[in-house]
């Protein structure tokens, strides 16, 4: 049987992090075959293909200097790339690349964080969800083999956040994102996290500030999606913390979920 790992990554600066996941890989003995990367911060042209393409991997870049920026780089030809969400506004904001690896679908995103209810960034971060819903109407059929990967920036239930008290109406856990989130899953997706381990808490990303990765003190904001046709040849589902737990060199404050495929 021949198993494929599939990463979902939020790295926070491929500059600040590259010698970080490197090592990382080499502790995995290079067992992953497609890694999704957001907040890549880089225009394409600094990106650092060389050492990936010595590890065996072939990257599709969609970046901009200093913010957002998601990267595809997979160990499998990756073909049919779509990059961004083809709406002139939004696409100011590289937030979207999508690809055909073997026999399924990929589309690795880096939705907005958002901001407070009523502030100009929440807005922003609703109506990018809308648009990304009509850009998966408009480029896919549900019955495909299909992954969505990456931060979406929404804690998608109370069980996804360390505290409810500390955490309801903030930033990710408002009813809203939850709302727009949803309307992606109806569409017919499934959290593969929460189909594998339904009362299982983890999570993906730690404040900086104040030691939270030390308390645990995190959220799920970090996904991979699946459509019906494609569950079915999941085997496991795992977020590796040993990147965030480091100190040096500084770590992102997001841990990679790796999702296995038979």
């Amino acid at each position: 049987m021949v198993y494929y790992k599939i990463c979902t990554f939020n790295i926070n600066s491929i500059r600040a992090r590259k010698d970080l996941i490197l090592s990382w890989l080499e502790k995995r003995e290079n067992d992953i075959d497609v890694l999704c990367f957001q907040e890549t911060k880089v225009v394409d042209r600094d990106f650092p293909l060389k050492e990936f393409e010595d590890l065996g991997y072939h990257c599709e870049v969609y970046g901009q200097k200093g913010f957002n920026g998601v990267a595809i780089c997979s160990k499998i030809p990756i073909k049919q790339v779509k990059k961004g969400l083809k709406d002139s506004s939004l696409d100011e904001q590289k937030r979207l690349i999508a690809g055909t690896i073997l026999d399924f679908k990929i589309v690795n995103i880096y939705a907005p964080h958002g901001d407070m209810r009523g502030r100009e960034k929440f807005y922003y971060k609703m109506d990018w969800y809308r648009k990304f819903r009509q850009f998966l109407i408009e480029n896919y059929s549900f019955n495909e083999k299909i992954l969505i990967v990456g931060d979406f920036n929404v804690a998608r239930d109370d069980i996804d956040v360390f505290s409810v008290v500390n955490t309801v109406n903030g930033i990710g856990t408002m009813d809203e994102e939850r709302d727009v989130f949803n309307d992606i899953l109806n569409l017919g997706f499934i959290d593969t996290f929460r189909y594998m381990y339904p009362e299982k808490q983890e999570f993906t990303w730690w404040d900086y500030i104040g030691g939270a990765i030390w308390r645990n003190e995190g959220m799920r904001i970090d996904y991979i999606l699946s459509t019906k046709s494609l569950i079915e040849k999941t085997v496991d589902i795992e977020i590796d913390s040993w990147t965030r737990r480091r100190r040096n060199p500084k770590p992102s404050d997001h841990a990679p979920v790796i999702l296995t495929l038979m």
